[in-house]
């Protein structure tokens, strides 16, 4: 043996991995969730009850994590216009998917919605000049590969009837996309804190167009496996959404965002497949596959 010392390799404090654990349990929360989601609505409890369920759901959290702060909510005109900007595309594309979800596959569903930073990723190269690496580059070509393939069929694209689950997981896609652009510019300026309260109000505020969009006179599920199951599902993606604060405030928005909204969906896309013992067919695998690459790459991409 030599008199040489060997350093021991660094490891990273507890409280500065605190941020992963954080965003790790909203990856896994919102999975789960999102595999059930259209469970209600299978169960006759209509799909814009169920967005009223998942408003309510938000409220706890809000005053949880406010109560935290003290109350010290951001409340200039910036931080209310981009907590709003956040909270209505959060919602909107909340509100679109619970429909999606009864019009289509969830494993194919949520895969596409994974795909979400690319919106924000193309966003900041064109208003914020931003570029990104290699792998970032690779990730938005994937993804534009993959798009195509999940509605592709030999008859063509049934884009066009504009009624499918297709478009309506496009535009969720789009929504939560812009969302995460605004997130990234609010927490520079921001609390996570009011952030997730002013997307709780948000909710609160699309929730009447939602009761208004319920037909009342067909008949609804009011038992417990109606508006009881709806919120034991939807309380999954509140809880889901507090531990997304905190991954906020111990870690870097550029990466827990791109994370989160890339890891979710493609937890509830396995999830979804094992639920539903099918396997798609050949070019849908395909775009599932190149999918599952490209999130992973505009996730990690700086």
């Amino acid at each position: 043996m030599t008199g040489t010392s060997v350093a021991a390799p660094a490891v990273a404090p507890v409280g500065a991995r605190r941020w992963l654990v954080f965003a790790l349990t909203t990856v896994v929360l919102w999975g789960v969730w999102g595999a059930l989601a259209s469970v209600s609505a299978r169960h006759g409890f209509p799909e814009t009850l169920v967005y009223c369920v998942w408003a309510l759901t938000m409220i706890v959290p809000a005053v949880v994590v406010m109560h935290r702060e003290k109350w010290k909510l951001d409340r200039d005109r910036l931080s209310i216009l981009y907590g709003l900007l956040i909270g209505l595309t959060g919602a909107g594309g909340q509100m679109i998917l619970f429909y999606a979800v009864t019009r289509g596959p969830p494993y194919l569903i949520f895969p596409i919605i994974s795909l979400s930073p690319l919106v924000t990723i193309l966003m900041s190269l064109v208003l914020l000049r931003e570029r990104t690496n290699r792998w970032g580059a690779l990730g938005v070509a994937l993804a534009l590969i993959a798009l195509p393939l999940f509605d592709f069929s030999p008859q063509g694209f049934s884009f066009a009837q504009g009624a499918g689950w297709f478009p309506l997981a496009l535009i969720v896609m789009l929504c939560w996309g812009v969302q995460a652009y605004f997130m990234k510019l609010a927490n520079a300026r921001m609390s996570a804190e009011s952030i997730f309260f002013y997307m709780m109000v948000s909710g609160l505020l699309v929730a009447p167009a939602a009761l208004a969009m319920t037909d009342f006179s067909k008949p609804i599920n009011w038992g417990w496996d109606g508006p009881g199951l709806a919120a034991a599902i939807q309380v999954l993606n509140a809880i889901g959404a507090l531990t997304l604060v905190y991954a906020f405030r111990h870690g870097k928005a550029i990466v827990v965002a791109p994370l989160t909204n890339a890891g979710g969906p493609l937890v509830t896309a396995v999830l979804s497949l094992l639920i539903a013992g099918v396997v798609p067919g050949e070019l849908k695998l395909i775009g599932l596959a190149l999918a599952f690459i490209a999130s992973a790459l505009l996730a990690l991409a700086p």
